[in-house]
């Protein structure tokens, strides 16, 4: 059958970062048709994410797959050094790139660079089509295609369909797969802030039973201010939220958590940016035709920074495995591609998972024998090197 304009190999539902990175990634195949549908124009995804994101060095590597890291990495920050504490304590454990041959650890970029990014290079690409702003209304799998149906009436059809399309997918609940979730009961509060003295690239995670406090450094303001961008974790449904404080009031609480290093610090443009915590993990990750990637298959607390580079990781394996199927002429959408991919990334996602988990819920409480555990755990990795090591590595996403 002659292919048609609205024919594809892969449609990947969903045009956030994961979406673009997958696109950019499967569109440097060479005879591969690809499109991203995404509900959001172009003008209103680069609107509407304030955040800032760690990439991880290895996920440095999946995005230079994609085209897009040389530029990326002149406008983020590096992470050489992290630094964790517990409370009240002094500093307990710290990670130092100079023990890692001087490798970053990762940068702090905003998501509306990486998102500007991605989109530059994926219209470069001759093979991907971007269909913006376009709804999915419905989905139609047969026995060697499936189908989108969108609600202007268009029928685009592939061998595969990708949902990256978060954490409320539209294609795992076509796929009716069971999802297992909760709700920390926490919500992070999100800004920008700038610092009399530099930070030196270092970032802090700061455990209190409230919710970890994280500084994660950034470039410096066009104005020469030093900057960090801050992620304050509080639980939800008590009285004096954060978000309920006024700006002086919010400003006085950020200070009183600041390492006085930083000296004198206050909030840029005054604006905060709030985000529920929730846990979802899908039961499995494949249909025929249909495959979940990033926050539509797992989606975990931001406690070690490690979301996106979890998806990335995802779209990396997919993407080699299209090119396998590609390049031998087999199906890129037939049940043994799915099944190798839900083979080799539901470990590694299972694993992520079950570790930020019980991260936070260590720290999320003042009880004093799990207070004293946790610190001498801490302790104990800091005095040895290889499980410092392993811990370094699993934090640069190697």
């Amino acid at each position: 059958m002659e292919k048609t304009q609205n024919q594809y190999d892969v449609i990947i539902a969903g045009g956030g970062l994961a979406g673009l990175t997958l696109a950019c990634l499967l569109g440097q195949v060479k005879g591969l048709r690809v499109s991203c549908v995404d509900r959001d124009s172009p003008q209103q995804q680069l609107a509407q994410d304030e955040r800032t994101t760690a990439i991880s060095y290895g996920s440095s590597r999946i995005l230079e797959q994609a085209g897009v890291w040389a530029d990326l990495q002149k406008q983020g920050c590096p992470i050489e050094d992290i630094e964790i504490l517990d409370g009240s304590s002094p500093v307990l454990l710290q990670f130092l790139s100079r023990e890692m041959e001087d490798k970053a650890f990762g940068w702090i970029l905003s998501n509306r660079d990486i998102r500007r990014a991605l989109m530059a290079k994926m219209a470069a690409l001759p093979g991907v089509t971007h269909i913006v702003p376009a709804k999915i209304k419905d989905f139609d799998v047969r026995e060697k295609a499936a189908s989108v149906i969108l609600e202007d009436g268009r029928t685009l059809s592939a061998a595969l369909i990708v949902g990256a399309d978060g954490r409320n997918s539209l294609v795992r609940d076509f796929m009716d797969v069971p999802v297992r979730r909760w709700s920390y009961r926490q919500q992070a509060v999100v800004c920008f802030v700038a610092h009399e003295h530099p930070h030196q690239n270092m970032a802090v995670e700061h455990f209190h039973a409230q919710g970890p406090f994280a500084i994660l450094p950034m470039s410096d303001l066009p104005d020469g201010r030093h900057c960090s961008s801050l992620v304050y974790t509080e639980h939800t449904g008590g009285k004096g939220s954060l978000m309920e404080l006024s700006d002086a009031q919010f400003k006085a609480s950020v200070a009183q958590r600041f390492p006085q290093r930083y000296g004198v610090v206050e909030i840029v443009a005054d604006k905060r940016m709030v985000y529920p915590l929730n846990f979802a993990h899908a039961a499995h990750y494949i249909a025929p035709r249909m495959v979940l990637v990033a926050d539509a298959a797992h989606a975990i607390h931001p406690v070690a920074g490690q979301g996106l580079n979890l998806g990335l990781r995802d779209l990396s394996v997919l993407a080699d495995l299209v090119r396998g199927a590609k390049d031998q002429g087999q199906d890129v959408g037939g049940q043994a591609l799915l099944e190798a991919y839900q083979r080799k990334r539901r470990p590694d996602n299972v694993a992520m998972a079950a570790f930020t988990d019980g991260i936070v819920r260590l720290f999320s409480t003042d009880f004093g024998p799990v207070r004293g555990l946790r610190k001498l755990g801490l302790r104990a990795v800091a005095g040895l090197p290889v499980a410092k090591r392993f811990f370094m590595r699993k934090a640069m996403g190697e």
